[in-house]
């Protein structure tokens, strides 16, 4: 077992770190949201006062953080790791941020001597919560067998995507596709259900059908049409559209650096942002609720 530094509970984070735990791993963490210390200190880790307290003594450290600015800060800012000459320890960072980031803070992390993995991750919260993520790895093989027994704790696919910020770049084009079938497939249901057709039997026509794809057979986005999903929870839980449209921003950010076309990205970010700012609150329910800027009185619908 690994003594293991985590920074960054959030929705994502925090059941990251208890798996970790309930694997028999030694686990120091770290978050500004007290209630996730007081969450970590119930399950048997340790709660600390710094990100740099979660490193100490530690042999691997995992940072799962909102975006590259705040990555940039904890690794490369004044009083992050690399300022304080933090060596030889092996770096895990499952943000989700752009991919110039990682490579830079991979490139500072090699010359302190210590390892770098950029390692986002797919699955949702539901996905942390079981242990059963998708890791889009990038970094060097020998590194990666390091981490792979760590990983293994908390997801169930480990994918070699490259070179560091190889895994940001999958996992940049994997949300933009998310992105975009979530908006198609919530488009196409509310086609039918203003036409009289069940949402039930069209989403069963997909699955068997060309339409068939995750969102519609695992993330329905009609509310109560699939049990424990955000759609049957009043949207609550799952990925925020805030973060969706973190997400896209990355996706259409890289094309612009690339010379890439992404008209269809760009649409689905419009229609998140559009939604997000319908109504209070919007940005922070699961992309599925992106159904309602489709289907606006569906609260209320009667099929």
């Amino acid at each position: 077992m690994s003594s293991i530094g985590f920074i960054g509970l959030g929705n994502m984070g925090l059941p990251m770190v208890l798996n970790l735990i309930k694997a028999g791993h030694t686990v120091k963490a770290f978050d500004v949201n007290t209630s996730a210390m007081d969450a970590v200190l119930a399950k048997g880790g340790q709660a600390v006062f710094s990100a740099l307290d979660a490193a100490e003594g530690s042999e691997i450290v995992i940072t799962m953080l909102p975006n590259s600015s705040v990555v940039e800060s904890v690794y490369l800012g004044e009083g992050g790791f690399i300022s304080r000459g933090v060596k030889g320890k092996l770096f895990i960072d499952c943000s989700t941020i752009d991919p110039s980031t990682s490579r830079k803070v991979s490139a500072a992390l090699e010359a302190l001597e210590g390892a770098f993995l950029d390692a986002p991750v797919s699955g949702g919260i539901m996905g942390a919560q079981a242990g059963t993520l998708c890791f889009m790895v990038g970094g060097g093989e020998d590194v990666l067998s390091r981490a792979y027994p760590v990983f293994e704790c908390m997801g169930k696919k480990i994918i070699h995507a490259g070179e560091p910020g190889a895994g940001q770049l999958a996992k940049i084009c994997n949300n933009l596709m998310a992105g975009i079938l979530m908006a198609g497939t919530a488009e196409a249901l509310a086609l039918g259900a203003k036409n009289g057709l069940s949402p039930k039997v069209l989403s069963e026509v997909m699955v068997g059908s060309s339409g068939g794809n995750f969102m519609v057979e695992k993330w329905n986005p009609w509310p109560n049409l699939m049990p424990g999903v955000p759609a049957s929870n009043n949207y609550q839980g799952g990925f925020h559209v805030k973060l969706m449209l973190k997400d896209l921003g990355l996706a259409i950010d890289c094309a612009q650096d690339s010379n890439a076309a992404v008209p269809l990205g760009a649409a689905a970010r419009n229609l998140f942002a559009l939604h997000g700012s319908l109504v209070e609150g919007n940005e922070f329910l699961d992309i599925s609720s992106i159904q309602k800027l489709y289907f606006a009185n569906i609260d209320n619908y009667k099929g």
